[in-house]
């Protein structure tokens, strides 16, 4: 029984910033820095041009010595208030109340919290206090399709049901000048601030994606790709030099999985442009087919989770032709790969 996803909203934090604008900053705190020049060099080219933070960049909690309590706390309250926005859209989007809806799932890694970004959601929206949740609070960059699998779980056990999908994240909490790696610097260019929400029913409520099939895979031997990591100056994230090849690690699964039908279109997680590129390779896709993917990552940034809502909802802006065949994908720390075999329902 297929699942419907409303179109998507998103809802971004207020502050543009340019990527001139943090190599500036970057240049200021670590002028020094014996490889600046390569820093500055691999930041420019990183694919991103403007990306929004939730607080200006010279803030204590973005560029500043905030401490990690300050840090969590500012990212956590900036998410809940950009989530009620981007739930309140989803769910004026296709005429629904709160009230309507019969289950909850979030995504959330960028701020700890308990409780966790769904009990603060009910309360705001004013959803019934029997609501079905899952909550997603460390699947990061992977969680919007994984939500996605999540919503449609729930509704192939209660038929009828009506799911609200909502992922925030605040990825400037880790913009952070106590580390001083080349991929702590990389993250500063690529990570954005952002919150996005869809309705998953079992009836379709307005043209979209039809997801047909799921699909999660780990790759084995993989903890050590992309982690988290706190500490007393706040979060930080960390990879491998093994990590940007880690996504194509894992195709051999998911072609199996997927079998020998053709892809017409793909709503791939904008990681970085080797991650677009390398699965639309992997789907046999061109540029044309992977544009909102490219542009989204251009213009907004690696927004974690969010970042396939956001992709989805400039797919609707140009959509397939109704029955397409397509797969959304993404992959986050684990190394975690989640997946749908869907098709465009006008």
């Amino acid at each position: 029984m297929p699942a419907f996803v409303s179109s998507p909203r998103t809802v971004f934090g207020p502050h543009k910033v340019t990527t001139d604008e943090i190599a500036d900053d970057i240049r200021s705190h670590h002028h020094d820095h014996p490889r600046l020049t390569a820093i500055l060099r691999v930041v420019g080219n990183c694919g991103v041009r403007t990306r929004h933070f939730t607080r200006p960049l010279s803030s204590p909690t973005v560029s500043g010595t905030a401490d990690v309590h300050e840090r969590t706390q500012a990212a956590f309250d900036d998410a809940v208030a950009m989530s009620e926005q981007a739930a309140t859209a989803a769910l004026d989007a296709v005429g629904l109340g709160a009230q309507d809806i019969d289950a909850i799932v979030t995504t959330h890694s960028t701020g700890w919290a308990v409780p966790n970004l769904d009990i603060h959601l009910i309360a705001r929206l004013g959803l019934r206090p029997t609501v079905h949740r899952v909550a997603l609070t460390t699947v990061a960059c992977a969680g919007g399709v994984q939500s996605l699998i999540r919503a449609r779980d729930l509704i192939a056990a209660r038929p009828g049901s009506k799911v609200l999908v909502v992922a925030a994240e605040v990825l400037s909490t880790s913009y952070n000048h106590s580390v001083t790696s080349m991929e702590s610097m990389i993250y500063k260019a690529l990570f954005a601030d952002a919150a996005g929400a869809a309705v998953v029913t079992g009836a379709p409520l307005t043209s979209g994606l039809a997801i047909e099939d799921t699909f999660e895979y780990t790759l084995p031997d993989s903890l050590d790709r992309y982690r988290g990591r706190l500490d007393a100056q706040g979060m930080h994230f960390d990879s491998t030099k093994q990590a940007p090849s880690a996504a194509a690690e894992t195709f051999p699964a998911l072609m199996d999985w997927l079998g020998p039908r053709n892809v017409d279109f793909a709503v791939i997680h904008p990681g970085g442009h080797r991650i677009i590129s390398d699965t639309a390779k992997a789907l046999d896709l061109d540029a044309h087919d992977v544009r909102h993917s490219v542009e989204t990552l251009t213009e907004e940034g690696n927004m974690g989770a969010v970042s396939v809502l956001r992709v989805l909802e400039r797919t609707h802006t140009a959509p397939p032709a109704d029955g397409a065949n397509g797969v959304a994908i993404a992959f986050g720390p684990g190394f975690a790969t989640a997946a749908l075999r869907c098709r465009w329902q006008a």
